[in-house]
């Protein structure tokens, strides 16, 4: 039987308390700093085992970021934010602690809860949603996933870090009501509700503050004000000041061993400069989350190892939240599901675009984690389509600037050299990229390492001039067969370590080879371990491959041609690695290359043209009114091919609604800067307008409104009745009326729908309140409840500096999407 949670927690409370009363100053400052890059302890003393954090928002990576330690990759987090289904991201959270605890991690780093500010932040495709409701009941709804499965959960980057530009250093200017209603929102839904073990302070600056140091918002708001009882965490390296911090509230500097603290928060202490209750705080905050994740002694685990959760199946998850991610934006002549009218049979699919064989499963940066394998759609569509069907395949113009990995015809392997030339270990490779971070193969040590050797065959399947291609930084040198093609340093294009690190410059060089022999390669890294490793140590550098070339003229010409003679036409674009990444931000929202040509010429041949998007953020889509569909697969993890043969074939309805305004045109988005001005501040001059509420201010007509997304059936709204209770709610998130909606599919097949509530007047002031998912057989009628919370019914009070209710009347809708609303009523607060 579970014991009652609240003894649980008082012996929790009871076992720290004793563990820290017999700790003396160093030992408690020792569980202040990691020990390395992922974890902090042991603390022998204190009973304290070692503590793991890890990489998580789509994936648990693990203390390795290699291919040979594969993880389960889920869909991006805006994928599951298009979900719009807390039920989905529960499920993703379970799976993401199931996999922690599989890769021998306590906590792991998500869920990423900023805001899509604008389109052109860089990192959109790990955040949810451009509004704060939507992404606050889907980050509580994970973290009760993860913390379920006995995995603690840190959301990030508290707060206001919504771009890339100058993170490190960028001072976000916004004023109180806006960081209140928009900003602050999500992690304060998610500290009351789901009570998440951590969080994680962001790099930037806050009206003149770093956020690892704001003492306002970390002590004041998070603990004061939210009752946040957990761990606050810097972003890696983003301790810069030992006594700002320890005042400012930060309770763990990562990575170690270096840090702010260690020694120099003991000599704050004795100086008097920090007093040492400050620190017994910041202790006792980290022995608590060492209690909850069960490596305390004596201390009872948050879950017990008996009530963990059943076990899942990582590919069925992953398969099922990425068919109910995928927005379907436009059918016409109901082209999707494919084969699903008789008078038009299906006998060969076109398939073209180069994302169809080399899809983008997931963003790169802290996102990234590296799959068992990805589904691509050529192969979801080829095992699913009957034995009669033909599906083709031209690539197009390859809209990458940089060579991807060399892998077809590869085989290499990765040795380590010491400053004495001697051999310390070797690693066999997946492919020719090489990624250790804190630790390296065989245990060697960063400060022993002098060179790293990549070496192997290449046998091509093709006659012609391959491209090879080093990427990093650092000195380099590049043989193949017996040419040296590269000797020589390669420079960051950017003072961003984070940039240097996740897109680093690439040199391009020639190599003619024949089919069927093999050519011996040798790429050669040379590195000062002791310059390598100084923080937390790092190697990453790639030996790249490309084919020989194809002109993009012929390439879109045999697409073309393809295209003419098939039932339909399947193209599947998407943006790149270097257009979607952390640390940089987006410059344009046009799709890479000529893929918009490929659409265009290919639409033009036929007409039953379906567009599959892959990409995690808006792009422009200048043909999207010349095709027949329109379906997004934003980033969807490892089984993405298979759901999306789910879907294109209708054995899955695309279940998702946008959770951001997809924009027309670049002219039209309302909020464009994430350049910091000359002083290094960044304003965010639109207040709380972001998103669908911008767009409606400016009066702009946008591509696709926030929340809309077709499926495969179709819905009447029958009714609306608001009821209010007769008890007064007490708390923020309790509710002050509950809207029930009875909703009736109207089509011929079950199918899935999400029922949204705005509140307020129509314009810039309407904003979402609440949503739910429906679901019911054809021709069935299902009432859907939604509780409209009491903070939808208040604001910020800047001169006041406190939440007011406003008694109303206050206009409620429910609909489609933001400007798709079926049905209205009115809601009276009493005064």
């Amino acid at each position: 039987m579970v014991k009652d949670m609240s003894e649980m927690s008082d012996k929790r409370a009871e076992a720290v308390d004793a563990v820290l009363a017999r700790l003396d100053l160093p030992a408690k400052v020792a569980l202040l700093g990691g020990a390395d890059m992922w974890s902090v302890g042991p603390v022998p003393s204190a009973g304290f085992g070692r503590l793991v954090l890890s990489d998580g928002p789509a994936g648990v990576r693990g203390e390795d970021w290699t291919p040979e330690d594969p993880s389960v990759a889920l869909p991006s987090p805006t994928a599951l934010g298009a979900t719009w289904d807390p039920e989905a991201a529960r499920l993703a959270g379970l799976l993401l602690a199931q996999e922690a605890r599989r890769k021998g991690a306590h906590v792991v780093l998500a869920p990423t809860v900023n805001l899509h500010r604008t389109p052109y932040g860089g990192r959109h495709f790990e955040a949810y949603a451009e509004d704060p409701v939507l992404t606050g009941v889907l980050g509580a709804a994970l973290v009760t996933g993860v913390q379920e499965g006995g995995v603690g959960t840190t959301p990030k980057h508290y707060v206001a870090n919504d771009s890339e530009t100058d993170r490190y250093t960028v001072d976000v200017h916004a004023d109180s009501r806006t960081l209140r209603e928009l900003y602050l929102a999500p992690f304060e839904r998610m500290v009351r509700t789901a009570r998440p073990w951590g969080l994680m302070a962001a790099y930037n600056s806050v009206d003149g503050t770093t956020m690892s140091e704001h003492d306002v918002l970390n002590n004041g708001v998070l603990r004061g004000e939210w009752g946040f009882d957990g761990v606050l965490v810097s972003d890696w390296t983003g301790a810069r000041d030992t006594v700002r911090c320890a005042l400012g509230g930060l309770d763990l500097a990562m990575p170690g061993p270096h840090t702010v603290y260690g020694e120099h928060l003991v000599a704050a202490v004795r100086e008097g400069r920090v007093p040492e209750e400050t620190v017994d705080a910041l202790a006792r905050r980290v022995l608590l989350l060492a209690a909850r994740a069960g490596v305390l002694e004596g201390a009872p685990p948050a879950v017990a190892p008996g009530d963990l959760p059943a076990p899942l199946d990582g590919e069925e998850t992953a398969r099922a939240l990425a068919a109910r991610s995928f927005v379907l934006l436009r059918n016409e002549r109901n082209a999707l599901p494919l084969g699903g009218d008789a008078a038009r049979p299906l006998r060969r699919i076109a398939v073209a675009g180069l994302p169809a064989a080399h899809p983008r499963f997931g963003g790169g940066g802290s996102a990234q984690v590296f799959p068992p394998h990805v589904s691509t759609v050529l192969d979801g569509l080829r095992a699913a389509v009957p034995e009669d069907v033909t599906v083709t395949y031209e690539p197009g113009p390859d809209p990458r600037s940089r060579l991807a990995p060399a892998a077809d015809g590869f085989a290499l392997t990765a040795t380590l050299f010491g400053l004495d030339d001697a051999e310390l270990a070797r690693a066999a490779q997946a492919d020719g990229s090489v990624r250790w971070m804190g630790a390296l193969p065989g245990g060697v040590a960063f400060g022993d390492l002098g060179r790293v050797e990549l070496t192997g065959e290449f046998t091509p399947d093709e006659d012609g001039a391959h491209r090879l291609a080093v990427r990093g930084v650092g000195h380099f040198r590049l043989e193949a067969g017996d040419r040296l093609l590269f000797d020589g340093e390669l420079h960051p294009d950017s003072e961003d370590p984070a940039a240097a690190f996740l897109n680093p410059p690439q040199r391009v060089f020639t190599l003619d080879a024949h089919a069927g022999h093999a050519v011996p390669v040798r790429l050669v890294h040379s590195v000062n371990g002791k310059e390598a490793g100084p923080l937390f140590g790092l190697i990453s550098f790639e030996l790249g491959h490309g084919a020989p070339v194809v002109p993009d003229d012929e390439l879109i010409e045999r697409a073309v041609r393809d295209a003419a003679d098939a039932d339909v036409a399947l193209v599947v674009v998407g943006t790149t690695d270097e257009s979607e990444s952390e640390g940089v931000d987006r410059d344009t929202l046009a799709l890479p290359g000529r893929q918009d040509e490929l659409v265009a010429r290919v639409a033009a041949a036929n007409p039953d043209t379906v567009v599959v998007v892959n990409a995690g953020a808006p792009v422009l889509m200048p043909w999207r009114e010349r095709v027949a569909a329109v379906l997004l697969a934003w980033f969807p993890g490892q089984a993405g091919g298979s759901a999306l043969a789910d879907v294109l074939l209708g054995a899955a309805e695309p279940g998702g609604r946008l959770p951001t305004t997809w924009p027309a045109a670049e002219t039209d988005v309302p909020v464009r800067q994430v350049v910091p001005d000359g002083d290094g501040q960044l304003p965010y001059a639109e207040g709380p307008y972001i998103g669908y509420r911008a767009w409606a201010r400016a009066g702009s007509e946008p591509a696709y409104w926030f929340g809309h997304g077709l499926g495969y059936t179709e819905w009447a709204y029958e009714a609306l009745d608001v009821r209010v209770p007769s008890g007064t709610a007490e708390g923020p998130y309790d509710s002050v009326a509950e809207a029930v909606v009875r909703v009736r599919n109207t089509g011929g097949r079950p199918g899935r729908e999400v029922v949204q509530l705005y509140l307020g007047p129509e314009g810039a002031e309407r904003s979402l309140a609440a949503f739910a998912v429906a679901e019911a057989d054809a021709g069935d009628a299902v009432e859907v409840r939604l509780a409209v919370p009491l903070r939808a019914v208040q604001r910020w009070d800047a001169t006041g500096e406190c939440w007011r209710t406003e008694s109303g009347p206050h206009p409620l809708s429910v609909g489609r999407s933001a400007t798709d609303l079926r049905l209205s009523a009115e809601l009276t607060i009493p005064d």
